[in-house]
C-alpha cells in the first residue's frame, strides 16, 4: 500500500466549461496526459481542484470520474479535509469511496487548534475510516502549523494515519519529521520549489501542482532524486524552477490552468474568487511552455 504512494502524486485541477460547469471530457484528457506523462499516483479534490467551490454533489462526481478515468491504472487519493471535524466525519461516512485508495486530509483552517486540538481531530477522523490517512500541513493556507512531535504521535497511536504531504517550507522543521517519524511512515513534499532539497533530507516524494501541465519533465527529475542521481536531478530541477514560480506568481491553480490552456489540455477557466493570471504573467508562462517544449 505505502510504496504506492510514493515519487509523484499530482494534486488535479478541476477544468470548467466557459458556463462554469465542470468539463468531464477535459478532465479526462489532463488524467490520461498525466499517466502517460508517468506520474506515480493521482490526487483527486485538493486545493488545486478549487473543491471550496465544488458543489457537494459536483465533489461525488468528479472523484467517480477520476477514478472511472484512471481504470486502475494508478491509485487515486481523495481530498477529504476540514475545519468542522464532524462534517469531516460525515464526509467519510457519505461519500462513495471505492476505489479511493487513501484519503489527504487537510490541517484545520481559520480556527486556528492548538496541537492537541489537532491530534484530537485527526484521531477522530482515523476512527471514521478503515482508510489510510495522509495529514497535510499547509500553514500558509490554514494558518496553523502542525508540528512534528504531534505528527508523529498521531503516527503512532493511528495506524492507518501512514502519511503527510508536509507543505510548511521550514526545512528545520522538515528534518525533524523526516528524523523522528516512524519507520514506514511516508514524508511527502508539498513544494515543487524545495522537494528535490527535501527529499535529500529524507522525503520519498511530493503531491504536486507542476505534473499537471509537466508531468514527464517533473517526474523524470522525482525519479533520478529517488535514486540518488543528485547531479542530473539538480539540472532538472533549474531547468524546471522559473516555471515553478511562474505557476504560483498568481496563486494555484491560476498559473497552471493558463499553462494547461496553452497545451489544449483544459480551458483557462476559473471559479471566483479565483481570477485567470495577468497578460504579463501568462506571457512569461507561454515563454516557459515553448522553450520547454522545444528542449523536450
Amino acid at each position: 500500500m505505502t510504496k504506492k504512494l510514493k515519487g509523484t502524486g499530482v494534486a488535479l485541477v478541476t477544468p470548467f466549461h466557459e458556463d462554469g460547469s465542470v468539463d468531464y471530457a477535459s478532465l479526462e484528457n489532463l488524467v490520461n496526459s498525466v499517466i502517460k506523462g508517468g506520474v506515480d499516483f493521482l490526487v483527486a479534490l485538493g486545493t488545486t481542484a478549487e473543491t471550496p467551490t465544488l458543489s457537494t454533489d459536483e465533489k461525488q462526481k468528479i472523484l467517480s470520474a477520476i477514478i472511472q478515468y484512471a481504470d486502475d491504472r494508478l491509485p487515486v487519493v481523495c481530498g477529504i479535509g476540514g475545519s468542522n471535524t464532524q462534517e469531516v466525519i460525515n464526509q467519510l461516512e457519505n461519500f462513495e469511496l471505492r476505489g479511493v485508495t487513501a484519503i489527504l486530509s487537510v490541517v484545520p483552517y481559520y480556527n486556528k487548534p492548538s496541537q492537541e486540538g489537532m491530534y484530537q481531530h485527526f484521531k477522530a477522523i482515523a476512527a471514521a475510516t478503515n482508510k489510510p490517512i495522509i495529514l497535510y500541513n499547509v500553514p500558509g493556507r490554514t494558518g496553523s502549523n502542525m508540528l512534528p512531535a504531534t505528527v508523529v504521535r498521531l503516527a503512532r497511536d493511528c495506524k492507518n494515519i501512514i502519511a503527510i504531504k508536509e507543505a510548511s517550507g521550514n526545512i528545520p522543521q522538515c528534518m525533524e519529521l523526516i528524523n523522528t517519524a516512524p519507520d514506514n511512515f511516508i514524508v511527502l513534499s508539498g513544494d515543487d520549489n524545495l522537494v528535490l532539497a527535501q527529499m535529500a533530507l529524507g522525503m520519498e516524494g511530493i503531491i504536486s501542482v507542476m505534473a499537471n501541465c509537466c508531468p514527464s519533465e517533473f517526474t523524470e527529475m522525482i525519479n533520478l532524486t529517488m535514486i540518488n542521481k543528485f547531479d542530473k536531478a539538480r539540472k532538472a530541477h533549474y531547468k524546471l524552477l522559473n516555471g515553478v514560480d511562474l505557476l504560483f506568481a498568481e496563486g494555484n491553480p491560476a498559473g497552471v490552468k493558463f499553462a494547461l490552456n496553452h497545451k489544449e489540455i483544459c480551458k483557462n477557466i476559473l471559479r471566483l474568487p479565483l481570477v485567470p493570471v495577468s497578460e504579463a504573467t501568462g506571457n512569461k508562462l507561454a515563454e516557459f511552455m515553448n522553450g520547454l517544449e522545444h528542449t523536450a
